[in-house]
């Protein structure tokens, strides 16, 4: 797009007011916002908002419903943290993909976005079946940044709705320094649970992963100590499992 055609996020984004029409921008910072977050306008299902008093900060979780036509297993969540200069008239922003709500608000949280304030509208997706699902995503959004992602995939067959994300501590004395969190969706009572295992090795995890996906995944291990105090090893750079096949 050349500087001089349209601006496009002057048009409506149907679904999602970013509330940026009497601001301007530089063009990288609007072109970037373009294409980046804005291209999909229509697509972006908005699961939770929180607007600053001083109309400074805003803070969405996105759903993106073009994912499912993207490239297989690619996160379909949102984050972005809008900032806007009210003296310049200019705005600014930070956007991530993420493959759970929960890991979404934690993004936002520790961009001062407060914890209360960011809650998923349970109306726009299938609600937590159990407490155990609402205990594990609270601490997911509360302590999302003491780890790290280091693969994720999401399938959304109808007859095996998954999500299986791969974490590392970045604490060497967590307990269990590797950490998978498997969502799964039911699509007969339209709910979904959450649930956590631990182990020692990057490998480990990643294998139970491309188990679960190939269906011969046995029960998560509990998360459990370290035995040791060594700081684990990192994920290995690349994709670390040949992307499964999606069914259709």
């Amino acid at each position: 797009m050349s500087p001089t055609e349209p601006r496009p996020a002057q048009k409506p984004i149907a679904g999602v007011d970013f509330e940026l029409d009497e601001l301007d921008a530089d063009e990288k910072v609007f072109l970037d916002f373009y294409r980046q977050v804005a291209v999909r306008d229509d697509m972006l299902l908005p699961l939770a908002e929180h607007h600053t008093a001083d109309g400074v900060n805003s803070y969405y979780v996105l759903f993106d419903r073009t994912a499912t036509w993207g490239r297989p297993g690619m996160p379909p969540y949102v984050a972005v943290h809008l900032q806007r200069n009210q003296e310049t008239r200019t705005f600014g922003f930070e956007h991530d993909l993420l493959p759970l709500p929960a890991m979404a608000q934690s993004w936002l949280i520790h961009r001062n976005c407060p914890p209360d304030a960011i809650s998923l509208n349970d109306e726009l997706g299938p609600p937590p079946a159990d407490e155990a699902t609402r205990a594990l995503e609270r601490r997911l959004a509360g302590d999302g940044d003491h780890y790290g992602m280091g693969y994720s995939y999401t399938r959304d067959d109808p007859d095996d709705m998954v999500t299986v994300v791969a974490l590392h501590a970045l604490d060497e004395r967590a307990p269990s320094p590797f950490r998978v969190v498997v969502e799964e969706v039911d699509t007969d009572t339209w709910t979904h649970t959450l649930r956590e295992g631990g182990f020692a090795t990057a490998g480990e995890a990643l294998q139970w992963c491309e188990d679960r996906l190939t269906g011969t995944a046995g029960p998560l291990p509990p998360v459990r100590p370290a035995v040791s105090l060594t700081r684990p090893a990192a994920f290995p750079k690349g994709p670390a499992l040949p992307p499964p096949g999606r069914s259709r």
